[in-house]
């Protein structure tokens, strides 16, 4: 990257805010996975903050278009950038991989019963590649280890969930092999609420099965808050000098 004037230079939340309005999705884990993936190379400040010029944000503007509007995977987009970087043509990004339109997945299948309250996301595996940001080797990783696992022929939100945690765990060096004690841990606690509501499966009264679900919820929910607040208290701990 060509080094900016010191005044022009952004923080990674000033380009958040600026790239929100046009890409809703983005989000500060994104902008550091691209840029472990090399499509950019913000400057570092003294202290390891990184720094952007107006350069960077274009680029990542042209990075984002060309996942959302053409349907681009980010080998092909980093591919394009290195050829602009050496001062090579590029085809325009309308003729690059174009699908037509017809034949081109939506971008967010839902299940058939849209009146639900809450309707299942189904996603291409395509899909899930492109809304996580992610590669072929990576999505490959997660179904070897069990974290992403697919119904059929599509994937449910949460994997696209886990997929774009697991890019932006990588970014800091955290391998999906690593992963596989959180998967347990997971597996762990559904063990755990599924003891605490078998009583409730089989009860044959009216409802019962929408009570188990949502003492099911609840417990998780109580779940996840004693895990991050362990977390939290195990960090303070280590990092206590």
């Amino acid at each position: 990257m060509n080094a900016q004037p010191a005044r022009a230079l952004m923080t990674i939340g000033d380009v958040l805010g600026l790239l929100r309005a046009d890409f809703p999705d983005i989000t500060i884990s994104k902008i550091r996975f691209l840029e472990a993936e090399g499509l950019i190379e913000p400057q570092r400040s003294p202290s390891g903050y990184r720094k952007f010029g107006e350069g960077d944000l274009e680029r990542l503007r042209s990075i984002l278009t060309a996942q959302r509007d053409h349907y681009l995977p980010l080998r092909v987009i980093k591919q394009r950038l290195e050829a602009q970087d050496r001062g090579e043509a590029v085809p325009p990004l309308e003729t690059a991989g174009r699908v037509p339109a017809q034949d081109r997945p939506p971008r967010t299948l839902v299940a058939a019963d849209a009146g639900a309250p809450e309707p299942a996301v189904r996603l291409t595996r395509r899909q899930l590649l492109d809304g996580a940001g992610i590669d072929e080797e990576l999505l490959a990783g997660l179904e070897e280890y069990g974290l992403v696992t697919r119904t059929g022929r599509h994937y449910d939100g949460e994997a696209l969930t886990i997929a774009r945690a697991a890019a932006a765990l990588g970014a800091f060096g955290v391998e999906v092999r690593n992963l596989r004690a959180l998967k347990s841990a997971a597996d762990r606690q559904v063990g755990l609420i599924e003891q605490v509501i078998a009583p409730l499966l089989r009860r044959r009264g009216p409802g019962a099965h929408e009570q188990a679900a949502g003492t099911a919820r609840e417990i998780a929910e109580l779940s996840v808050r004693l895990h991050a607040a362990l977390l939290a208290t195990g960090l303070r701990e280590s990092l206590d000098p």
